[in-house]
This record gives C-alpha cells, sequence and structure tokens, in this order.
C-alpha cells in the first residue's frame, strides 16, 4: 500500500515539474529578442526537435488562446490508405513515451480539458500499447475531464478495452459508407477485413466497457449520393461528425503531397445536400470546410501545433521546446469559431448518463 502511494506521488511530481518545466521555457521565450526567436529552444534530455519549419511573423502581443481542447497526431503510420487523407506518413517519428506525457502535462497545467489521440493509425504503435498508456496517463494521473481516439478500428482487440477502456471516454470510429465496394474505392479497407462489420463489433465491445461511441464520416465524391438515416440510427452513436473533404497543401493536395484528394472533392451544395438528407438523425454533428480549418488545435508527431490558415500544415516551434504559451501563438487556432462549431460539449462519459 505504502510502496503504491509513493509510486503515484513520485508520478504527479514528475507531471508538475515537466509542466513547470514548460513554463519556464514558455517565459524564457517571450522574452527573448524577436529576431532570435526563431532559433531559441531550451535543452531536452535525449530528444530535440530537428524538423524543419517555415519562418513566419506573429503578432506577439496577442493573448493567447486557452488549449481547451486539443488534437494530438503522436503518429503519422496508417495501414490504410485513404485518398483523401489529411494528415499523411510523411514521417515515421513517434516521441519516446516519457516526452509525450511531460508534453501532456505541460497542456494540462495551461488548461487543456479534452485530449483526442489521433494520426495516422493510433494503434498501430505497440499494438495500442502507446496510446493505452497515454490514456490511463491522461484520465489517472492528470484527471482530464475527457480523453478520446480517432482510429479506423482495424487493430482493436478486446483485450485493449479488457486492459485501457475504464480510462477512455469516447472512442471514434471513421467509416465513411456503410457498402463496401465505396469503402473499397476510398481506400478505408487492408486485406479482406469487412469494414462495417468490424465498426459493429466495436460498438458492442464500447457497450461492454462503458466507452462512449463516436463516428467520424468524410463526405466525399464517392459517398455523398449514400442515405446513411438507417445504419447511424441503428448503431446510435453519441456523435456522427460529419466532415466536408478538404484539401490541405503538401498532405493531400500539390506536388509534395503523398494523397491526391482533388478527385474526391465536393462542392458546398453537395455537402449541403448531403446534411439534408440526414436533418432527422440527433446525433449529427456536420462540420463544412469553413468551420474545420482554423477551429481545432492539432499537434503534430514533434508536439507542434499546426496552422492551417493558409491552406497548408505550418508547424510551431515545439511545446517541448518552448512552451505552450509560445508555441499556440502560432496555431493559428480560431478560438470563437470553435465554440461556435460546438467544440465543447459534454464529453466526459461520467457526464453523459448513458445507459450502457
Amino acid at each position: 500500500m505504502q510502496l503504491a502511494l509513493l509510486a503515484r506521488l513520485l508520478s504527479v511530481g514528475r507531471a508538475v515539474l515537466a509542466a513547470l518545466r514548460g513554463r519556464l521555457g514558455a517565459l524564457c521565450w517571450s522574452l527573448a529578442p524577436l529576431s532570435l526567436s526563431l532559433s531559441l529552444s531550451l535543452p531536452l534530455s535525449g530528444w530535440r526537435d530537428s524538423a524543419p519549419r517555415p519562418q513566419r511573423e506573429q503578432e506577439w502581443d496577442d493573448a493567447p488562446p486557452t488549449p481547451t481542447s486539443v488534437n494530438y497526431h503522436f503518429t503519422r503510420q496508417c495501414n490504410y490508405k485513404c485518398g483523401f487523407c489529411f494528415h499523411t506518413a510523411k514521417t515515421s517519428f513517434v516521441l519516446p513515451l516519457e516526452e509525450a506525457k511531460r508534453g501532456l502535462a505541460m497542456l494540462k497545467e495551461a488548461g487543456m480539458e479534452k485530449i483526442n489521440f489521433s494520426g495516422g493509425e493510433p494503434f498501430l504503435q505497440d499494438r495500442g500499447e502507446f496510446v493505452g498508456k497515454l490514456v490511463q496517463f491522461c484520465k489517472q494521473e492528470l484527471e482530464l475531464p475527457s480523453v478520446s481516439i480517432v482510429s479506423n478500428g482495424s487493430l482493436i482487440r478486446k483485450l485493449w478495452f479488457e486492459k485501457y477502456g475504464e480510462y477512455l471516454d469516447i472512442l471514434a470510429i471513421s467509416c465513411d459508407s456503410f457498402d463496401e465496394d465505396v469503402n473499397i474505392l476510398i481506400g478505408r479497407r487492408q486485406g479482406k477485413k469487412n469494414h462495417v462489420e468490424n465498426l459493429h463489433k466495436l460498438r458492442q465491445w464500447c457497450r461492454e466497457y462503458a466507452v462512449a461511441f463516436k463516428i467520424n464520416s468524410v463526405i466525399n465524391r464517392f459517398n455523398v449520393e449514400e442515405d446513411m438515416n438507417e445504419q447511424i440510427k441503428a448503431l446510435n452513436p453519441v456523435r456522427w461528425k460529419v466532415f466536408q473533404c478538404l484539401l490541405i497543401e503538401g498532405e493531400n493536395s500539390g506536388e509534395d503531397a503523398l494523397r491526391e484528394a482533388e478527385k474526391f472533392v465536393i462542392s458546398d451544395e453537395d455537402f449541403d445536400r448531403f446534411l439534408d438528407r440526414h436533418k432527422d438523425v440527433s446525433c449529427l454533428v456536420p462540420e463544412s470546410n469553413q468551420k474545420m480549418r482554423d477551429s481545432y488545435l492539432i499537434l503534430d508527431e514533434y508536439m507542434r501545433f499546426l496552422n492551417c490558415r493558409n491552406g497548408r500544415k505550418e508547424p510551431s516551434k515545439s511545446i517541448l521546446d518552448v512552451g505552450v504559451e509560445a508555441a499556440i501563438k502560432f496555431s493559428g487556432f480560431d478560438e470563437q469559431m470553435f465554440l461556435k462549431r460546438g467544440g465543447k460539449y459534454v464529453w466526459s462519459k461520467a457526464d453523459m448518463k448513458l445507459d450502457w
């Protein structure tokens, strides 16, 4: 009993020290002359952010937004090949687990209430153990109100739920069509595994282990005419997030992109027709390109905020180098649009009062 208590106190102490280190980094960064700001960084133990980044001017007088809800794309690797993917496998880098935890503690200190782990495919790294340990850390040690994952679902095993399910608030599974031929056209399939059948299996596991179930769908040229009313109502997710296919230069569009998503793009009118067809689905949460582009706080694999305002992902310094407050000023995050699109909702499963 005493050893367990001591281990927990040591873990909390490490998280507090990590957060203080981040605040010190932010202070040093803010005091540095602007002409030196692009080269200043604090030393890290065993890891440095050496990835290239563009130089951009920034108004330093603006009050930084609060990172209430953060999407951490800790890996870019994926076992699917979705043609419209806008966070592609440009690197294979993944932070060491303890460095990732240090950054998460810094975000909590800066005001984070919700963390969403994404990719790539989060369950590829260490067969789901990496994301499982981060989920447990965020819920048990940081005591975040909401911890969620976005996954294609193909690699999740029931054993993972048995080990980590209690720490997870929301599991979002990406499903763009209930027609397997369409999923194949999109690239949302690996081998002979049926994506839709697997979706129903995951839905049942979420019920068994008291994890709120969510569905994400990207509406594109191949599924825009589909009627999903019956299937979505049968699955009964807490939220059905419906995105309009988005082009990001250097990711799914342009000469240096790994995907060519132009053939997937639909017009605003096409998207509106799809939404009108599904207006009676109570859990529908639509997000057009306009709402989506600037209303998400996205951290990449180096824990750099990604600014999408210019139609491509321009990275900040890593929060591990300069702290959250300094890095977030480069994020391009529109806090008002985040609230307007309903970015803050009842996101803790303890508050959802669901009938498991």
